[in-house]
């Protein structure tokens, strides 16, 4: 078979797929026996006269080929090579991996329920889930896993995924871990039952400011629409009147999730997005009128991560002339794929329609079919400015559109916000790069939290957190002595010049150790965000 994949016709590639769809080459549907040739030069082609070169090859193989071969392994090597004369988002997912690739958009996993890090090849508990396996075994927020099932797993510098896979398992299995507790002598065995563990595609949801709601969501999940409504009318309850809605490297999930999702902030009737297929079939979706947000004042957070889904929500604002769009050009994905599995459990994605923002813009990042290059768009965007100047992003006019409000947009490759802010480096001094890139200010923090740990633990709410991290008024300080103990000699000039990013830093790792996870950690970053801090101006100059 000819491995230069210019050479793979189109036409061979559709009778692939037809094969796979069928079962036929996965071994599920096996070809009939031809009779007993004459030759063995001929007669298996003359078996599948007709076939494609693909099906005619693998016959070949399985007949006169001189070895024995395995078949399946032969399709599992080539599907990835298949999917690549595509496009770039259709993919093959072996069987093996369709778990991994589909929990974070299924809403679950089973597991144990902790939140852990390994930043001195010891795994430390940061958090517990409420109410999950770990929490009702009696582990607590900063315990060590010292042991696996009476297998050592602390300082043999173990890969996270490998330990990540020795405490998830099946429902109602049972895992014993040996764990290093201060203040007790000895391991401590826990037994654990592994359960079913939700996962979030809601970061963050809390008041960031009086009456300013702030959302984080990182995918678009099946419970996606549903941890919205339960975020915002939480909020609603706390006095918000306007939001920052964040979609910074939020990489898609599932469409009826964005549709949900922008029927909550538009009236009745506006169109949201359209797809359209190969035939020029086109579904088009209109909010209903039922949104929970359709008159709240609105800031919406991209940037070259937000991609997908997330660029569907903030388009279809945008052309609405809903909220204000503030942040970077987002990533350029007008794809839509529709997943298709295959009874070993592997499964491919497929691109079947392109989708459109309501004024006919299709925001898909150029592309060439079978070339490699489009990954990296991204490092491009930086080294050309992109990131630093919007006067360095140029789009064509045959893209320009206008929303009904009058407001030009572009299409052709990502969002285009309303209000651009560019990358800020300005803060990031050498000492800056030292202290995070030997990953010396997180150790500081988890042995902050180790040292603090009953009032780490007893924080329940916002105010509590801040009211415990204003009492240290030395945190600084005492960082700076710390990173010097590891090597790293202060510069006065350089941490006066970035005293606010690190000192966020601090604070915010701090305040992930809390109770209060992610709303804890967003809570004190944002004065480091200059995104958001230009948010907070133009809800300010909105009168908000």
């Amino acid at each position: 078979m000819n491995t230069n994949r210019k050479n793979i016709s189109w036409w061979a590639v559709i009778a692939i797929a037809c094969a796979l769809v069928a079962g036929a080459w996965l071994g599920y549907a096996t070809a009939p026996k031809a009779p007993t040739p004459k030759t063995t030069t001929s007669s298996p082609a003359a078996a599948l006269r007709g076939a494609s070169k693909i099906d005619l090859t693998l016959s070949l193989v399985d007949r006169v080929y001189v070895d024995s071969v395995d078949r399946n392994a032969i399709v599992e090597a080539l599907m990835p090579r298949l999917m690549e004369q595509l496009d770039p988002h259709s993919t093959y997912i072996p069987a093996s991996e369709m778990q991994q690739v589909n929990e974070p958009l299924e809403g679950e996993f089973d597991g144990i329920g902790v939140v852990f890090n390994m930043a001195t090849d010891t795994v430390v508990v940061l958090n517990i889930i409420a109410g999950g396996p770990s929490y009702k075994a009696g582990v607590l927020p900063g315990d060590r896993i010292v042991t696996i099932d009476g297998d050592t797993v602390a300082g043999r510098k173990i890969e996270q995924n490998k330990i990540v896979n020795r405490l998830r398992g099946k429902r109602g299995s049972k895992v014993t871990i040996g764990i290093e507790r201060q203040n007790v002598e000895g391991l401590v065995d826990v037994t654990i039952t592994r359960d079913k563990i939700p996962v979030k595609s809601i970061d963050a949801a809390f008041m960031i400011r009086p009456e300013v709601g702030y959302v984080r969501l990182t995918s678009f999940a099946r419970t996606t629409h549903t941890e919205f409504v339960e975020a915002v009318e939480g909020l609603k309850k706390q006095g918000m009147k306007s939001l920052i809605f964040d979609l910074r490297g939020n990489s898609g999930g599932y469409l009826d999730q964005a549709i949900l999702m922008t029927n909550e902030f538009l009236p009745k009737g506006k169109l949201m997005v359209y797809t359209e297929d190969r035939l020029g079939g086109q579904q088009k979706e209109y909010s209903t009128g039922g949104g929970r947000l359709t008159e709240l004042p609105l800031v919406v957070l991209i940037d070259e991560y937000s991609a997908s889904s997330s660029e569907i929500v903030a388009g279809a604002l945008q052309d609405n002339d809903r909220g204000t769009i503030v942040g970077r050009r987002s990533f350029g994905k007008g794809l839509v794929q529709s997943q298709i599995p295959f009874t070993d459990g592997s499964a491919i994605r497929l691109t079947v329609a392109k989708y459109y923002t309501p004024t006919g813009r299709s925001i898909q990042k150029p592309f060439v079919r079978g070339e490699g290059g489009y990954n990296e768009d991204i490092i491009n965007r930086y080294e050309s400015g992109q990131f630093f100047s919007a006067d360095s992003i140029h789009f064509a006019d045959s893209l320009r559109f206008t929303t009904p409000g009058g407001k030009t947009v572009y299409g052709g490759g990502g969002i285009m916000p309303d209000v651009f802010v560019p990358l800020d480096t300005l803060d990031m001094t050498p000492y800056y790069y030292a202290v995070t890139g030997f990953n010396i200010l997180y150790r500081y923090t988890l042995d902050y939290a180790d040292k603090h740990r009953r009032q780490i633990n007893n924080i329940r709410t916002l105010e509590q957190l801040e009211a415990f991290l204003a009492a240290d008024t030395n945190l600084l300080e005492d960082f700076v002595a710390y990173a010097d103990e590891k090597g790293i000699k202060p510069n006065r000039e350089e941490i006066a010049k970035s005293r606010v990013l690190i000192e966020s830093l601090l604070r915010a790792y701090i305040a992930r150790n809390t109770e209060l996870q992610d709303n804890g950690y967003f809570s004190q970053i944002w004065p480091a965000d200059p995104t958001l801090l230009k948010a907070f101006e133009i809800l300010e100059e909105q009168g908000k």
